[in-house]
């Protein structure tokens, strides 16, 4: 057996680390499916419309 390396570069962890997660994710779609995905129809996508509209619709007791 040999010891790890100390000048294995940032970029090997980082991959790893991405590996370990989608093997993860994979495990559990394969115990309980696709139950429910990560951005759904009904998720608020704010848009600057609406920011706008908060601005001008501010009471004035919150100040600004």
């Amino acid at each position: 057996m040999t010891a790890p390396r100390d000048d294995t570069p940032a970029d090997d962890d980082a991959g790893a680390a991405r590996a370990r997660e989608a093997a993860r994710r994979r495990r559990l779609a394969e115990v309980f499916g696709d139950v429910l995905p990560d951005d759904t129809s009904d998720s608020p996508r704010p848009t600057p419309r609406d920011e706008d509209w908060y601005r001008e619709n501010r009471p004035p007791h919150h100040g600004g």
